[in-house]
């Protein structure tokens, strides 16, 4: 018996339907590589609006007062001139201001990542009657918006007989909840059985987690460092109801008085726009610096 000659049809019919697919796959990619091009240039779009604004406060910086007035959206400075900076550090209290900023900054930074680590390992791994209070409580606090609390800071901070003074800028800020909250969840995130090994060997409550959890929290710690120094940096409403003395003016309450005209009539706009450029910088760099590790998955430290 011999074997039926296909006919042309169906010798032809496979080659029709593979060409067809192959066709679909050379039009796919440029669909997907149109949407990919507008897709980056609606980013584009968005990062020189979010951008320009920045561009314009240190172009502004660089310019007269008249032509500050002319053109205030302009990036190119027309005559460039260093004379707002000049006027900021020598006509103003500026440098006071800064100081006073960085004392109370680099304070409150280092004791806020000591005592919101410190509640968090409590509230994530010691057992103790009211814990779950304790966290309800904390989350109620992070619910209450700041404003509401100004006066009632105000006044215990003036029993205590604080108000006006380095303690009564520092330590009300010593401690936050959204601090805690964080480490709290970072500690439960990392195995029981690390610390388990470190109390079989003799170690204490303390001991374990300043040795052995605390250096596995780094990526939280750096959160906690770069939310503290900008929140306390950038503080204002707090300063406002605890101090009175130009001695202890911040950078933030110094703009806010450039902003009102301290030093002259007028707009001002380049002293002004050249301050807030400055107050940028510190934040900018800490944040460049850290922001690759915010919030990594902890390091493993227990070998199967």
């Amino acid at each position: 018996m011999s074997a039926a000659a296909p006919t042309r049809e169906s010798v032809a019919t496979p080659t029709v339907a593979a060409t067809v697919p192959s066709a679909a796959r050379r039009r796919l990619p440029g669909r997907v590589l149109a949407w990919q091009i507008a897709l980056y240039a609606i980013l584009a779009v968005l990062a020189i609006i979010y951008i320009y604004p920045f561009l314009v406060q240190v172009a502004t910086s660089f310019k007269t007062d008249a032509d500050a007035a002319a053109d205030p959206i302009g990036l190119i400075p027309s005559p460039f001139t260093w004379a707002a900076y000049q006027r900021l550090f020598l006509e103003s209290a500026f440098p006071l201001w800064f100081a006073n900023s960085v004392v109370v900054t680099i304070s409150v930074t280092l004791g806020r990542v000591f005592f919101d680590s410190l509640a968090g390992y409590a509230l994530a791994r010691l057992r103790f009657r009211g814990r779950g209070v304790v966290f309800a409580l904390l989350i109620g606090v992070m619910a209450v918006p700041a404003v509401v609390l100004l006066i009632p800071k105000f006044l215990v901070i003036n029993q205590l007989g604080i108000y006006d003074s380095y303690a009564g800028m520092i330590l009300p800020l010593l401690v936050d909840a959204a601090g805690v909250f964080i480490m709290k969840n970072f500690f439960e995130s990392i195995p029981v059985a690390v610390e388990e090994q470190a109390r079989v060997d003799g170690a204490g409550t303390f001991r374990i987690f300043w040795s052995v959890v605390l250096p596995m929290a780094r990526p939280a710690l750096i959160t906690i460092v770069i939310l503290s120094f900008q929140g306390s940096w950038n503080e204002l409403s707090h300063f406002i109801v605890s101090t009175q003395s130009p001695e202890l003016t911040t950078l933030t309450k110094g703009v806010a008085s450039l902003a009102s005209g301290q030093l002259s009539q007028g707009s001002q706009y380049p002293i002004k726009l050249a301050a807030a450029a400055i107050m940028t910088i510190p934040v900018a760099v800490i944040f460049f610096i850290f922001q690759r590790r915010i919030m990594n998955t902890s390091e493993g430290a227990v070998k199967e």
